[in-house]
């Protein structure tokens, strides 16, 4: 090897070191708060704001992320949107429920992710490359009884393959879910039934003069065939998350991977979703967290997403 080629390498061994550096010590803790709007209310209705949080693979010794997300309160959501994967540890449901005790009593919507049932495991972050991540055999279970039943002293209600409806602020909403699509537990067969028996209970139909209801869907993994059966059951928003924004990106190219079938471009950020000539509003979250196996983010910060949904004329282009 000669000077020259040796003087590359050892360059080019520094930048990556100094990368990894960044990514591990730095960047993984940079959180951050993303701003969208969505016009999907009728016209002339208050503003609702939306607190999306997703994928906070939490430990019990994240007082750091604990007290970032305690913090989240200033922005007074109406709905808090959980779109999985919370635990990250045996012990995460403890900081999951300092983190979230400042939000009793907000409204709350949650989807289960594959970590808020099998804790993490050691792993080669390659394999993501060649296909999405598997389920190890006889992954450790977790508390997910825990998790839900503290989900449900917030007042949150849990959407897995089923359908809810609220109202906020004067605007009405159905609220529709599915199972992890990572683990092949969502059941989108069981949608539409979920919405009659929603519409024929809610007693909406009623009050004719009232505003028509906005359909808001929720998924951990956003599987091109969860996107597809929601905006075919009507949603108008669609809210997501699992893919950590690929967590390693390469800035001016963006995500290597998606974990997901979903395209690299769409791995995270407010895009429109279209399917069989109807279309609806699709936020993918890069999430809070990362595996304690894999603790690095690089042009991929942390981030919760503050949505403010207004009223407005719908248009797609």
């Amino acid at each position: 090897m000669s000077r020259r080629t040796g003087a590359l390498a050892a360059t080019a061994a520094a930048a990556g070191l100094a990368a990894l550096a960044w990514g591990v010590l730095v960047e993984r803790t940079r959180y951050t708060v993303r701003h969208e709007t969505v016009p999907i209310l009728e016209p002339g209705s208050r503003p609702v704001t939306i607190l999306h949080l997703s994928d906070l693979h939490m430990a019990p010794w994240q007082r750091e992320k604990q007290d970032w997300i305690r913090g989240l309160t200033v922005y007074e959501p109406d709905l808090i949107v959980n779109t999985g994967d919370n635990l990250g540890h045996r012990d995460g449901i403890e900081g999951i429920e300092r983190a979230f005790e400042p939000f009793q009593g907000v409204a709350g919507v949650y989807v289960n992710g594959s970590n808020d049932y099998y804790a993490p495991s050691p792993f080669n972050p390659f394999r993501y490359f060649l296909r999405p991540s598997e389920v190890e055999v006889e992954p450790e279970r977790l508390d997910t009884d825990r998790l839900e039943a503290y989900f449900g002293s917030l007042g949150w209600l849990s959407l897995d393959n089923t359908a809810r409806a609220m109202e906020l602020r004067g605007s009405r909403f159905e609220l529709m879910g599915a199972g992890d699509a990572h683990l092949g537990w969502d059941r989108l067969e069981s949608i539409p039934g979920a919405l009659d028996e929603l519409r024929e209970n809610v007693g909406w139909q009623d009050d004719p003069s009232g505003p028509e209801a906005v359909s808001i869907a929720v998924t951990h993994a956003p599987y091109q065939r969860v996107l597809d059966s929601f905006v075919t059951n009507g949603a108008d928003l669609i809210l997501a998350g699992h893919t950590h924004g690929g967590q390693v990106c390469v800035p001016g190219f963006g995500a290597l991977v998606t974990n997901c079938d979903l395209p690299r471009s769409a791995a995270s950020g407010l895009m429109v979703w279209q399917h069989a000539l109807n279309a609806a509003y699709v936020n993918v979250s890069a999430g809070l967290g990362t595996s304690i196996y894999a603790p690095v983010r690089f042009a991929c910060k942390p981030e919760a997403v503050v949505l403010t949904l207004t009223g407005d004329d719908i248009g797609y282009s």
